[in-house]
């Protein structure tokens, strides 16, 4: 039994030392951290092993531009933004139908923006700003500040009338009963990463109750403006136009009378 056992560790060992001498990639550079461009490369140290191809793949997707038949592989990024940031593996396909991958992590700044730059409430009632996040890594903190006088004051979660939550993409700033003298202005999201922070600002206005009132009363004095022009035109029209429309009805009755006299006086005359 002993010798079985002596048997199974040999062959375990030598299994071990066959997979650590197996063929590897080796990846240059194996990280990229907060770099304008950088060209990736891999290569396998088995020069014997049948390649078939290799590619590139970013946050899991093939990346069509970058396959190649040959042992060497190598992706250019010219240009380093939020966008290129994330996790790089080059992918050997070997004849026997396996695949030997190294991953390069590429990461940036986080890129911070607003949800939406402004924003509107009234008085009394709830506002909630939003900013998220892109790039990698994502944000590990979330901070928010009210500008005021030229300075920044941080604001502090479940404090007063403040509710902060976040996610490593998202962070929600809620103002609860706001005020229209001291709740208004400019809001900054601070997101920041191992290798820095970046922000981004949010204007909130804070309207009057009444606010929303004041289109239908606009319409209500035009209308009333229109009524009384009206109602002063007809009040102030020229006695002579009253005159003129009086003449123009009464002068038919006049013929009308003179034309029946006329009548008579024929009929008087025919029967005499």
């Amino acid at each position: 039994m002993k010798l079985l056992w002596a048997l199974a560790a040999l062959l375990l060992c030598c299994w071990r030392a066959d997979a650590s001498t197996g063929p590897q990639v080796s990846a240059e550079p194996s990280e990229v951290s907060n770099q304008t461009s950088a060209v990736l490369t891999c290569n396998i140290t088995d020069s014997s092993l049948p390649i078939k191809g290799s590619y590139w793949t970013h946050n899991d997707k093939v990346l069509d531009n970058s396959k190649s038949s040959s042992k060497y592989a190598s992706y250019n990024l010219e240009k380093i933004t939020y966008q290129q940031s994330g996790h790089y593996e080059c992918v050997f396909e070997t004849e026997t139908g396996s695949k030997l991958k190294r991953a390069i992590e590429v990461k940036t700044l986080p890129h911070v923006s607003a949800y939406k730059r402004s924003e509107h409430g009234n008085e009394n009632d709830k506002s909630v700003l939003t900013c998220v996040a892109h790039g990698y890594p994502l944000p590990t903190d979330w901070m928010w500040y009210k500008e005021e006088g030229g300075e920044q004051k941080p604001i502090v979660n479940a404090t007063e009338r403040y509710e902060i939550k976040s996610t490593p993409n998202k962070t929600m700033l809620t103002i609860e009963d706001l005020n229209i003298e001291t709740d208004g202005g400019s809001y900054l999201c601070y997101g920041a990463n191992e290798l820095g922070q970046n922000k981004d600002a949010i204007f909130l206005r804070v309207r009057s109750r009444l606010a929303a009132l004041w289109p239908f009363l606009g319409i209500v004095a035009e209308v009333i403006i229109l009524v009384t022009v009206i109602f002063i035109y007809e009040k102030r029209r020229k006695p002579d136009d009253i005159t003129d429309d009086d003449d123009s009805g009464a002068a038919p009755l006049k013929s009308n009378s003179t034309t029946n006299h006329k009548d008579k006086n024929v009929r008087q005359r025919n029967a005499n």
